[in-house]
């Protein structure tokens, strides 16, 4: 008969035990992030604070500039987490209206509408604090503009990339609050009765805060 190795035996039940452990531990954990449900809906303020670059009017001089007023205005976003640190975000509001200014004389306004998906990665889902970062496109529909009394109109719409970071912060399993801020590149070309007179980039700085509701 062959010894019998008691101190190995041993070992090699307290590593068994341990590593059940370990499963049981992270399929705890992977169980309450899917319970906490894949769809997150946010309700925030939002902050437009545009760039404000633009071509002079007519290609001459350094005046003659367009640039379009700040807002602060509600905003409704819909996430869906793939796994608990990946997500896609969806951007919702209504149209909104700016008041557009040439060398700070009010020449009109127009309305936008922004929708925005971007895809997100978050660092610490299972944590209180979850900081997070996201890149993606913006389609914005530019309607009602009439500037310069008709004389000028800017293009219809726009796309372009855009940049995102925030940070969630857990009140309990489905509440929290929310920071997000947001670079969206927005541009537009200024058509007036001959063509193109300049080129607007409006390339905003979103800012928002807001409550969320995981389910």
């Amino acid at each position: 008969m062959f010894p019998i190795n008691y101190g190995v035996i041993v070992k090699k039940s307290l590593l068994a035990i341990a590593l059940c452990s370990l499963a049981a531990i992270s399929s705890q954990a992977f169980a309450q992030q899917v319970q906490e449900g894949p769809w997150l809906v946010r309700v925030r303020a939002l902050h437009l604070d545009p760039a404000n670059k633009s071509d002079p009017v007519g290609g001459a001089g350094a005046a003659d500039r367009l640039t379009v007023s700040s807002k602060t205005f509600p905003e409704f976003d819909i996430s869906y987490f793939f796994t608990p640190n990946w997500a896609a975000e969806l951007i919702l509001t209504y149209p909104q209206k700016h008041t557009v200014y040439l060398d700070g004389a009010s020449i009109g306004t127009f309305k936008h509408l922004p929708p925005t998906l971007t895809m997100q990665y978050h660092f610490s889902p299972e944590k209180k604090i979850s900081p997070y970062v996201g890149a993606g496109i913006n389609y914005t529909r530019i309607s009602k503009d009439s500037l310069n009394n008709g004389a000028l109109h800017l293009e219809n719409s726009s796309v372009g990339l855009a940049l995102q970071a925030g940070v969630d912060y857990k009140l309990d399993k489905n509440w929290s609050l929310n920071l997000d801020v947001k670079k969206v590149q927005l541009r537009s070309d200024v058509i007036g009765a001959s063509g193109k007179v300049s080129a607007v980039q409006i390339d905003p700085w979103l800012i928002g805060v807001g409550v969320g509701y995981r389910f």
